[in-house]
């Protein structure tokens, strides 16, 4: 993508959020929506919006199923947005608004959790045991210094 096309990008991107946050106001779009990436197509035809949508309840929060509603409300709100868009926007053309769930981001959001309870549960199995964790340092010092005092 060259320079011109990255920096409408991340113009759109800009004011697309605001125009979510402010002039969207669907119920059915409950979470908060987040553009991690605009792409626009060489002739400005299309822009391709990759959301994440940030649910209130976090019980099955990563899956792209979880998240078709607030994606075709999207959608149904592209042609708004594409006009309040060209407003905004100094161009002569504004391109088509077509939405789609980010799903690498929302993985690596959910990774990013899966690390955090890992950490979190080690954490607690360390404070509980403390003893184990000590004879397990004895044990790998023992070893590391059977290990250096072997000569070649």
């Amino acid at each position: 993508m060259n320079q011109r096309l990255q920096r409408l990008a991340d113009q759109i991107q800009r004011e697309l959020a605001v125009l979510i946050r402010d002039e969207v106001n669907d119920p059915r779009l409950t979470g908060f929506v987040t553009i991690s990436s605009v792409k626009v197509s060489a002739d400005l035809g299309y822009a391709d919006i990759y959301v994440t949508i940030m649910e209130p309840e976090l019980n099955d929060a990563m899956t792209k199923s979880s998240h078709e509603q607030s994606i075709k409300v999207l959608a149904n709100a592209a042609g708004f947005l594409r006009t309040e868009l060209s407003h905004r926007l100094k161009t002569r053309t504004t391109p088509r608004l077509r939405f789609h769930y980010d799903e690498v981001t929302a993985r690596g959001n959910y990774m990013m959790d899966l690390i955090s309870k890992a950490v979190a549960k080690s954490d607690e199995d360390n404070v509980a045991n403390p003893d184990d964790v000590a004879n397990s340092d004895k044990v790998s010092a023992d070893v590391t210094n059977t290990d250096n005092s072997v000569d070649d």
